[in-house]
């Protein structure tokens, strides 16, 4: 999950080698920390949250399947 959300990261913005994803596991949630340079946040996020909630979905479609809640926090 943490390759798949830096890649599609790196995909998005400016400047791809700032890009780094960090993984708090826990039991049955995992929380995805998304860092990106400051000029490049707006791209992750999108207009109106649209990519971000995109990313989210993508995030909890492919944890479902490892029977694991993912959350996906995106950092300034």
């Amino acid at each position: 999950m943490k390759e798949m959300i830096e890649t599609i990261a790196q995909a998005l913005v400016d400047q791809p080698d700032l890009v780094s994803v960090t993984e708090i596991s826990g039991k049955y949630t995992s929380i995805l920390e998304l860092r990106v340079a400051k000029t490049d946040i707006g791209k992750v996020i999108g207009r109106q949250g649209r990519t971000a909630d995109a990313l989210r979905t993508l995030l909890s479609a492919a944890s479902a399947k490892a029977k694991k809640r993912t959350v996906l926090e995106i950092m300034d």
